[in-house]
């Protein structure tokens, strides 16, 4: 599918480049605070069951009309809940209780790196130096943050098992950004966004009884109400469409460089809320990254 940018509307696209990510990257705080008080899978359950309930009550009649043409998109609905919400809900989340921030940083941002590549195999999408040279920018500046200047730190870096799952999780985000884009739809952009964060959580649903019985007992608090509504709102309906808008104007390959500027506002929310310092490496890893979306977007 060719993307929508025109003259008309070059500079908005854009902007919902560098908006989207503040959203986005909300996940962190959902990340380092929500699972202390919610387990994992069972956070990533209820947040998208969340979604669906605040949606439907807005697109049922959509759907209900569409009800026919559900029998022709159910499985690529339920691929795209599988991947979005499931893989990219979940496995973030059980990354974190065994590996750092800083791991999990790295590896995520890896993620458009797999989108231009299934992109450019399976749907032939336009690739040229200039966004060749804007990827390396951007992952040189996202380097330059997380080592926090020092290459030292990313020579000493120390793997655990919870990189194998932030692996899967930037795997299983590229692969629903290509499809997510590359799938016509019957449903209008938010109805088919309801229905696929209903199978999200119905691919979640096994996978959250078992934790229930093996691992961890979900109590259901006021602190649950809190992280399951902050996940479901911020990170989850704001920022899911918002990057669906994001696509649909330049494309997956340039859309997936939201992650690079989503290392930028997590270390902006790490400033903020859990006191970390403000350093020049911070601005040297931003300056990197907005030249390299800079360069990347002149593929148009």
């Amino acid at each position: 599918m060719k993307p929508l940018v025109t003259k008309k509307n070059n500079f908005y696209p854009y902007l919902l480049l560098l908006i989207q990510p503040i959203f986005m990257a909300s996940n962190i705080i959902v990340a380092r605070g929500g699972v202390e008080y919610v387990p994992p899978v069972s956070l990533a359950f209820w947040r998208w069951l969340t979604v669906f309930a605040i949606l439907i009550p807005f697109f049922f009649n959509e759907i209900f009309k569409k009800r026919k043409k559900l029998k022709f998109e159910y499985f690529k609905l339920f691929f795209l809940g599988l991947m979005g919400c499931g893989v990219c809900g979940a496995f973030p989340f059980i990354a974190g209780m065994t590996t750092t921030m800083a791991n999990m940083g790295i590896i995520y941002t890896s993620s458009p790196i797999f989108i231009i590549i299934l992109s450019v195999l399976f749907f032939r999408e336009k690739i040229n130096i200039a966004r060749v040279l804007g990827l390396l920018l951007c992952i040189t500046g996202v380097l330059v943050i997380i080592s926090k200047g020092n290459s030292n730190l990313l020579l000493n870096f120390k793997f655990t098992s919870g990189d194998l799952w932030m692996i899967g999780a930037a795997i299983g985000w590229a692969i629903y950004s290509i499809y997510l884009l590359n799938w016509k739809s019957n449903f209008s952009l938010m109805a088919r966004f309801t229905l696929i964060a209903f199978f999200g959580a119905l691919s979640l649903f096994p996978f959250y009884i078992f934790e229930e019985i093996f691992f961890f007992t979900t109590t259901f608090n006021s602190y649950f109400i809190f992280w399951i509504l902050f996940a479901a709102i911020s990170p989850g309906i704001i920022a899911f469409t918002l990057y669906t808008k994001v696509q649909k104007y330049v494309g997956a390959s340039l859309a997936g460089f939201t992650l690079y500027i989503f290392s930028i506002h997590s270390a902006i929310y790490g400033i903020i809320i859990f006191n970390e310092s403000l350093m020049s490496f911070h601005f040297f890893g931003a300056a990197f990254v907005f030249a390299g979306v800079y360069f990347a977007r002149k593929v148009y």
